[in-house]
């Protein structure tokens, strides 16, 4: 499949990809990812080993929509426990304080 990813033209395809990826590491994810065979990688990763160009020539979004079409699983970024809800000043000293002696 031809694509572009930061105004160069690449033919990529399936197999080639995982030939790439073979004995790669992948980094841990924080954000965009893609499955390939059985592991993890953040899709920066991908895009800088199958383009060989730095990390900030091109968009996650680019890469993505290129692993996308071969056929690879690009699941959302990690989801993240919901933040707590933050005491007010009164509640944070109160709580600091402890509860009254019965």
């Amino acid at each position: 499949m031809r694509c572009v990813i930061a105004r160069f033209p690449f033919d990529l395809t399936k197999n080639g990809v995982l030939e790439s990826m073979k004995g790669i590491k992948p980094e841990q994810v924080t954000g965009e990812s893609v499955i390939i065979g059985r592991r993890t990688y953040p899709i920066k990763q991908v895009g800088q080993v199958i383009t060989r160009q730095d990390r900030r020539d091109f968009s996650a979004g680019e890469v993505l929509r290129a692993m996308t079409q071969l056929g690879f699983t690009c699941p959302g970024p990690p989801r993240t426990a919901a933040p707590s809800r933050a005491l007010s000043p009164v509640q944070q000293a109160s709580a600091m304080l402890g509860a009254p002696a019965a």
